[in-house]
């Protein structure tokens, strides 16, 4: 959709983005080194299901006053991290922030966020809007129209959400629930990577964010959906564990996916040798962070990777058989079944890993049960708020298919 004309008011603020040099993305060349994959993928959907997805997705909306106040400064590679990653603030993301303050200083007027995803307000909206759709469009290649994409978003999502959302559970402060999370270690042998898409970066009601609270960020390490940074290192250690220690946890139709019972470590059984010889190189489960629309996207990336990588046409998938709806469902309808939230899939893949003979000493059932007491306690922390602000505390049903 077109931007709007922005009223005779700011006429003389649409000028000035004319005279502001080309983003850095364009500028960095090392934003420029992504391997020459062809790009089919785009991080939008025009499918009627993924607009109802968008609906059931959204949390609630960012008041405007509070987003608004305080003084603006770039965001630092510290507080970056205390969002949930371990990485440095990724190169695009650093400076679509830094051209978002200098836009800022040159209009005068103070940048204002508000609404699901922290989404720009008001006039600066109409300007940088205007400005970003003609960054758009001047980049050819696909792979730096997602980047570009990805790193705005989250770039909006990082100032709109300062000095609001608890950076480790990403709910309003007034709503911390950090100190009712109860950490626990994850069994060596396993990793969890949570590919997240940038719409759902810095969600209140987002469940991804449960397990690096709960395991640690190195056992579930953050990765973000179009960010070069993020991307590469995940890739790095898919590379140095090998093809075989790696399954994503989706369930991909267009072929038949495994199940836990079907795991090989490497070639190896399953046995009391395996605590000490994956101690280095764990098994990586990925899983896929976003609406079901957006999943999509997020596989076939994963999956263009691999086959440049690997040569494999198809990439290992996993379903569980065991799955039930999470609690998460009364805020969270799922559109079908077989589908839940993230924290829930990630709970159920430890009790099926547990259910086989040879892992029971790794007590992993402990682990499903901490992600889902972490999954009530965030229910609660949801609940209470909506019904502190006078909101309704159950979702609209949208799917009637197969839906628990």
């Amino acid at each position: 959709m077109l931007a709007l004309i922005p009223p005779v008011c700011c006429i003389g603020a649409l000028a000035f983005h004319r005279s502001l040099p080309l983003p850095l993305l364009l500028r960095d060349p090392r934003l420029r080194r992504a391997p020459p994959l062809a790009r089919s993928l785009m991080a939008f959907s025009t499918d009627p299901a993924a607009v109802e997805e968008k609906v059931e997705a959204e949390d609630e909306d960012l008041p405007t006053a509070v987003a608004g106040g305080g003084d603006w400064c770039d965001v630092s590679h510290e507080e970056w991290r205390r969002w949930g990653t371990s990485s440095t603030l990724p190169a695009a993301v650093a400076g679509v922030i830094h051209e978002l303050l200098e836009m800022e200083a040159a209009a005068g007027e103070k940048m204002r966020f508000g609404g699901v995803g922290s989404k720009l307000k008001g006039n600066f909206k109409d300007v940088e809007d205007k400005k970003h759709r003609a960054v758009y469009e001047r980049l050819a290649d696909s792979d730096q129209k997602l980047q570009y994409f990805s790193a705005r978003q989250i770039g909006c999502r990082l100032l709109g959400c300062r000095g609001y959302l608890c950076q480790k559970c990403w709910l309003p402060t007034e709503d911390c629930m950090c100190t009712n999370i109860v950490p626990c270690n994850l069994w060596k042998g396993m990793k969890f990577w949570l590919y997240m898409h940038p719409k759902d970066f810095l969600r209140q009601n987002n469940t991804g964010k449960l397990l690096w609270q709960v395991f640690g960020i190195q056992a579930a390490q953050l990765c973000l959906f179009g960010i070069q940074e993020h991307e590469d290192i995940m890739w790095d250690a898919f590379q140095s564990s090998g093809k075989g220690k790696i399954s994503v946890l989706y369930p991909n139709k267009s072929s038949t996916p495994k199940s836990v019972k079907d795991l090989e470590f490497d070639g190896l059984s399953l046995t009391a040798d395996l605590h000490e010889s994956l101690q280095d190189e764990p098994f990586n489960f990925v899983l896929l962070d976003g609406t079901w629309s957006n999943s999509a996207a997020l596989y076939r990336r994963l999956k263009e990777r691999w086959t440049a990588i690997w040569g494999d046409e198809d990439i290992p998938c996993i379903a569980l058989s065991t799955l039930s709806a999470s609690v998460m469902h009364k805020l969270r309808p799922q559109p079908a079944w077989d589908r839940t939230c993230t924290a829930a899939a990630a709970a159920g893949l430890l009790w099926e890993l547990n259910l086989r003979p040879e892992l029971s000493a790794f007590e992993l059932e402990k682990q499903a049960e901490a992600v889902e007491c972490s999954l009530d306690i965030l229910l609660d922390a949801l609940t209470a708020r909506r019904v502190r602000l006078g909101r309704s505390i159950t979702r609209k049903q949208r799917h009637n298919r197969n839906c628990i």
